[in-house]
């Protein structure tokens, strides 16, 4: 992962880690038309985060919450 993407991920691991998030809340604040910045897909793809569906929950609605992975990595004990 480069240092501005690293940085990047950082950034998005704080934000969902500072209050309660949804996938709608993540769709809208971190879209991007850049195919080369696709923090919170990559994060996704990278077991930082993942999303807990609510049983019947509509997806926009379903809450996002940081992995073991992404909070180590959050706290500076990753590696990615």
């Amino acid at each position: 992962m480069s240092d501005a993407a690293k940085l990047l991920t950082v950034q998005f691991l704080a934000w969902v880690a500072s209050r309660s998030r949804t996938y709608g809340d993540v769709k809208q604040a971190w879209r991007s038309t850049c195919p080369r910045l696709s923090i919170w897909e990559d994060a996704i793809d990278a077991d930082l985060i993942r999303l807990e569906s609510g049983g019947d929950r509509v997806m926009d609605q379903s809450k996002v919450a940081l992995t073991p992975r992404g909070r180590a990595m959050l706290e500076g004990d990753g590696q990615e």
